[in-house]
């Protein structure tokens, strides 16, 4: 194990890195994205009832 060091902890690394790339994305994706949308309809619907008032 000590001999091929340098290489397994190289791959090790980046298949760590990639991995972490993923779930960055699929957590931006699936929740970011999804709550901004909600929250801009939110408030467009908030906006319109305000204008009511006025």
């Amino acid at each position: 194990m000590p001999q091929m060091a340098p290489m397994y902890w190289l791959i090790l690394f980046i298949m760590f890195l990639i991995m972490f790339y993923t779930m960055m994305n699929m957590i931006f994706f699936f929740f970011i994205k999804i709550n901004n949308n909600k929250k801009s309809t939110f408030l467009k619907m908030k906006m319109k009832n305000y204008n009511k008032f006025i």
